[in-house]
């Protein structure tokens, strides 16, 4: 059965069929003596196939309705078990109130008494219960007494702690129930969220190059828009065919197979798409150093990014891309402009700086600092953790994911 609230209201109406249908199972051998033996044999068997049709009625309802009755059924239900309680010493034969099916009625009350405690009314069930418990008093009459008093006191408490077991077994199944159903709803929208992030990277700098190409100035050499272009389309292509759910798809033009990917090289190709920038990259302190190709792919739409960001808002007149590696491993690739800068404080980060520099960085493993003031350009400064993130020529590491 699913776990939700549907799977376990169909449970519970299997349970009470079966407790339904196995409380008649265990009648059926003792009706023939019991209506032999009954003053009122008509009597009996009237009772008898009463209880029997109304655990059979009930059995069918609820498997059909695939769910527990409802609060009617509940009330009918009690109502003949204090019935047939009642009229249970008018049809039993003296001496046979206790020890075997042919009394059936203490029996089927507890069947009740388990089966209706699923009923969602508080005050009705207790109502039922207390109904049943009076009524069996009243089928012991002058039977209790001597050596029958603890056998009798010992039935009663074992109506009211079943009972109360079993509601707490509905009710604490049901709750589990309503927590997964809130568990799967709050993963489904945590997932929509991660998909419409994850699309929000991928699309972000497709749209600020579509934006250039169709409001491009006329000293901004449309080539090579062009060719930011097809890049940011063969991205976007990838991510529209399902095969970026993870982030692990190798950079633009890189090889699939490749378990790292030269960062130097990464770096300086991606700075080549805005030639128009003046970008001056100083690499050579990090020539050797490679990257797993999902970090080396967040890291150059990161770049991209940035650098459309000063193409777009900056308007500076120099940009300095410096790539450099400590002696324990680790490196730090600084993005510089000289243009209008921004108040971080009062300024809001775009989808740009928020998502796809920043918070996909972060995911990747790497850390981010962005320092700007306003009319004293921006400097974005991305760097490994110690010992984890670099690699030397040829070699695999595991990224750590951020949290």
């Amino acid at each position: 059965m699913p776990t939700t609230r549907a799977g376990v209201e169909r449970t519970f109406s299997y349970l009470i069929a079966g407790v339904r249908l196995g409380t008649v199972a265990q009648m059926i051998p003792a009706v023939n003596t019991g209506v032999a033996t009954s003053p009122h044999a008509a009597g009996y068997l009237a009772c008898w196939i009463a209880a029997a049709v109304a655990s059979v009625a009930v059995s069918v309802a609820t498997l059909v309705r695939r769910r527990p009755l409802g609060a009617t059924a509940a009330a009918l239900d009690f109502t003949l078990a204090c019935v047939l309680l009642v009229l249970g010493p008018l049809v039993l034969a003296t001496g046979e109130r206790f020890g075997s099916w042919v009394a059936y009625q203490p029996g089927y009350a507890l069947s009740i008494i388990i089966t209706a405690s699923g009923v969602r009314s508080l005050v009705l069930w207790a109502a039922g219960l207390l109904g049943v418990a009076v009524s069996y008093l009243l089928y012991l009459g002058g039977e209790v007494g001597g050596d029958m008093t603890p056998s009798a006191i010992g039935n009663v408490l074992t109506y009211v702690v079943y009972a109360l077991l079993a509601r707490m077994l509905f009710g604490y199944i049901r709750s589990i129930a309503r927590d997964a159903d809130a568990s799967r709803a709050r993963a489904a929208e945590l997932a929509r969220r991660e998909e419409e992030r994850r699309a929000q990277v991928m699309m972000h700098n497709g749209v600020a190059v579509m934006r250039l190409l169709t409001e491009s100035e006329a000293g901004l050499a449309r080539s090579r828009l062009i060719d930011l272009a097809e890049v940011e389309l063969k991205r976007m292509r990838t991510y529209l065919r399902g095969r970026m759910a993870d982030g692990d798809e190798c950079t633009a033009g890189g090889d699939a197979s490749t378990p790292s990917v030269p960062l130097a090289p990464m770096v300086r190709r991606a700075c080549d798409r805005f030639a128009d920038l003046s970008v001056d990259a100083l690499l050579d302190l990090g020539a050797d150093l490679r990257l797993p190709a999902a970090q080396a792919e967040a890291l150059e739409r990161a770049l991209e990014s940035l650098l459309l960001n000063v193409r777009e808002h900056a308007g500076s007149t120099e940009v300095v891309v410096h790539l450099d590696r400590a002696d324990d491993g680790s490196w730090t690739l600084t993005v510089r402009d000289d243009g209008v800068g921004f108040d971080p404080v009062s300024v809001r980060a775009g989808v740009g700086l928020r998502e796809v520099v920043v918070g996909e960085l972060r995911r990747r493993g790497l850390d981010v600092r962005i320092e700007s003031a306003v009319g004293d350009g921006t400097t974005v400064t991305i760097s490994s953790r110690p010992g984890a993130a670099a690699l030397g020529v040829g070699g695999d590491a595991a990224v750590d994911e951020a949290a």
